[in-house]
């Protein structure tokens, strides 16, 4: 099984020498997926910089194709194209565009950036075509939009400042996904939205991460996970199971690519992949 550009891997920045070296493992051990880039994040108000531009420098040390994650909110316009400017003399030529969240306690300056659409803009501005610009897509809608209408028309703005693609919020309804996509082709609008998926290994993990970032869990697979309690195992089967149908079924209806949010493990992600038919 394989497609050339239809996978695609995220990682986090390491926190050590050693959280480094095991990540180098996992590179490797991710190349069975024919992945066509490496997306590295990039922590809340620029937190993890420098982590993101040096697991970056590591990937691209091995061939590969690495795109930094840039947030924008708190940061002003010259911070912002000095950090572009070091990505392009890096030889990136995408990059992953996101408002961000500010660590706590840390208030807005003046002139910062707000927006992603106004990231994509200043980008866009300063760069012209230069970098393919992603952003991020909520099909369950974000957690602080006001209404669903609201958070495509906020989508859209970041489409209309020069986006090109779309990565979504990790979802586990496809219908969701379906949904937002005929939303915004009966809008007009037809870049390509990548399906973001988080494989399921760890229960508790995952219901933090899902209460922040406002992604659902079905009632029936929180059920599911509860009732396992601390079986690792039948934990890990049961997610498998789960996202591995989650992504036959997006890719059977066609959808442009899958973005595994692979928490910088490698078992997970290559376990899903394996049970895939493309």
């Amino acid at each position: 099984m394989s497609r050339q550009n239809f996978f695609s891997l995220e990682f986090f920045p390491p926190r050590d020498e050693a959280a480094r070296e095991r990540l180098q493992q996992t590179t490797q051990e991710l190349l069975a997926v024919e992945p066509d880039y490496f997306s590295v994040t990039f922590g809340a108000g620029g937190s993890t910089q420098d982590g993101t531009i040096e697991t970056v420098r590591m990937l691209k040390a091995q061939g590969l194709e690495a795109v930094p994650h840039l947030s924008c909110i708190g940061n002003k316009p010259e911070q912002i194209l000095a950090i572009v400017e070091q990505f392009k003399q890096m030889g990136v030529k995408k990059i992953v565009t996101l408002r961000g969240d500010l660590p706590s306690g840390m208030g807005l300056m003046d002139n910062s950036l707000r927006y992603a659409s106004d990231l994509v803009a200043l980008i866009r501005q300063h760069y012209d075509d230069y970098f393919h610009l992603e952003v991020a897509a909520y099909p369950e809608m974000h957690p602080q939009a006001q209404s669903p209408s609201d958070d495509l028309a906020h989508f859209i703005t970041k489409v209309k400042a020069g986006a090109n693609s779309a990565i979504t919020q990790y979802f586990y309804n496809a219908d969701a996904y379906f949904d937002f996509v005929e939303r915004l082709q009966a809008k007009g609008v037809d870049i390509p939205v990548v399906a973001g998926i988080m494989p399921i290994t760890n229960f508790s993990q995952l219901s933090r991460f899902s209460q922040m970032c406002g992604a659902e869990i079905p009632r029936w697979i929180r059920l599911r996970l509860a009732e396992f309690g601390d079986d690792r195992a039948s934990i890990k089967a049961f997610g498998t199971e789960v996202v591995t149908e989650l992504c036959q079924k997006l890719i059977d209806h066609g959808v442009p690519g899958i973005h595994f949010y692979t928490l910088n493990q490698s078992a997970a992600t290559l376990a899903i992949w394996r049970n895939l038919t493309i």
